[in-house]
């Protein structure tokens, strides 16, 4: 299958490492659903196997329909989702390892599912949580999530490469258009656009950092560049913003180039545990996924060595309640390297530091909204998606905001925001009417209330 090339060429192509959906396409070839002539009918125990899984998830409300036009019935239940399956080899693939190669079943057109496929995302979470309940060894043993790789300082940059520089133009035609954000919005009315809530996101965090002019603020991870042009625009700090992400710091710089915030705002493609300097303000919005829980020790100490004595800091990061691997397609085709922390992890970074924890925030639902929206527009875009790069990734990625959606809804994920200080520091507000003093669905550059 080959992958098709833009105007803008994908990073991976220019440095010539391979494409998120190329090594899918290498493991598995795209099979024609429904075409009964080019396979033999299924046999008794590929039916039977089907069955089963039925039953060990305790009868979801889903109809297995085969290449051959056979179905398999939820023994419990009436069908809300046929689940076809296009040949022998996925009913064996499925049934070893589900975790991961439904991804990729799904992502080579081997699987296909009718009926929503983020309530039936929903449906399989809730039953494969009950199964883990009941059979945690099995899980465990057999249906497991592979190791997260590596996040040490040379495999982070290729970690990053593999997800963020797949090209700017992807991620503009879902984000929002205002500030590019690619993490959790906050959605303080329910009435409000997606770039409304992405703008109130931003001001949320630079009121929980208490942001004032001429402070010195480090940021570790940018994204495209919104968080640092907000607070150097609307609250008149300097920013010293780090990203290993090609594509990202090359958009960022243009961005605060075109808001006239470039003098303010410096933007280093280096990597988190290279940063120099001190600071008032250390904040990372949507990076501590990528650290691994190896390092969290080695950025307690870089956000020790930056901070002043007076100092605050802010992390926003996916989440989970308690710990688990990161879903292993999505680990092992959408983002190397990715381990969203329990809670109790989380605040470990503090306790390894001399740090005390202010204020922790849970945004899963907001998340749940965002990851809709950004749904949402990836569908009505998906041919120019198509154009860019081919259909299995169209697949793959539809798979992926759809299931992420569907992972927030559940519980699977949280969505946690921790303010924190150095522990000595006694000037720290003794309430929260600095946040919500009024509406934070404030304009990029303007006082006026949206």
């Amino acid at each position: 299958m080959p992958y098709k090339k833009t105007a803008q060429t994908p990073a991976f192509e220019q440095t010539g490492a391979v494409s998120p959906n190329m090594a899918a396409t290498q493991a598995l070839q795209p099979f024609p659903l429904f075409d009964s002539r080019s396979v033999a009918p299924s046999s008794p125990i590929e039916r039977w196997l089907l069955h089963s899984l039925l039953r060990l998830l305790e009868s979801p409300p889903v109809r297995f329909q085969l290449w051959d036009g056979s179905t398999i019935e939820p023994p419990k239940c009436r069908p809300q989702f046929i689940l076809h399956v296009g040949d022998r080899l996925a009913v064996y693939l499925l049934m070893s390892n589900p975790s991961v190669n439904f991804g990729d079943l799904y992502g080579a057109g081997r699987i296909e599912v009718e009926g929503d496929l983020g309530t039936f995302m929903e449906t399989v979470y809730l039953a494969l949580r009950q199964l883990k309940d009941r059979s945690p060894g099995l899980l465990k043993t057999v249906w497991r999530d592979q190791a997260p790789r590596s996040t040490g300082i040379r495999q982070a940059r290729d970690n990053i490469h593999h997800h963020y520089d797949l090209g700017n133009d992807f991620y503009q035609l879902w984000l929002d258009r205002e500030a590019m954000q690619y993490t959790c919005a906050y959605f303080e009315r329910p009435d409000m656009t997606l770039e409304q809530a992405q703008l109130a996101k931003l001001e949320l965090v630079c009121r929980k950092l208490m942001l004032q002019p001429g402070m010195k603020v480090v940021e570790a991870g940018s994204g495209w560049g919104g968080l640092a042009c907000y607070m150097a625009a609307k609250y008149g700090v300097e920013v010293t913003s780090y990203n290993i992400s090609r594509e990202q710091v090359q958009y960022a710089r243009e961005q605060a180039v075109r808001q006239g915030v470039a003098d303010r705002v410096l933007f280093i493609e280096d990597d988190y545990r290279n940063i120099t300097g001190r600071y008032d303000v250390f904040v990372s919005v949507g990076m501590l996924e990528h650290v691994g829980l190896d390092n969290y020790r080695q950025l307690a100490r870089v956000i020790d060595r930056s901070l002043n004595e007076g100092g605050v800091g802010l992390i926003h990061s996916i989440g989970r309640n308690r710990p688990a691997r990161m879903n292993g397609w999505i680990e092992k085709r959408i983002f190397p390297g990715a381990y969203p922390p329990s809670i109790a992890e989380f605040v470990g970074i503090f306790e390894q530091g001399p740090f005390s924890v202010l204020d922790v925030e849970n945004l899963r639902m907001h998340y749940a909204e965002t990851l809709t929206h950004w749904y949402e527009r990836y569908r009505q875009n998906e041919h120019q998606v198509e154009a860019m790069y081919d259909h299995e990734f169209v697949r793959m990625w539809r798979l992926y905001l759809a299931g992420s959606v569907a992972a927030f809804k559940v519980g699977n994920l949280q969505l946690f925001q921790v303010v924190f200080a150095r522990d000595r520091n006694n000037q720290v507000p003794r309430n929260r009417k600095h946040l919500y003093r009024k509406s934070a669905s404030v304009s990029l550059f303007s006082e006026q209330e949206s």
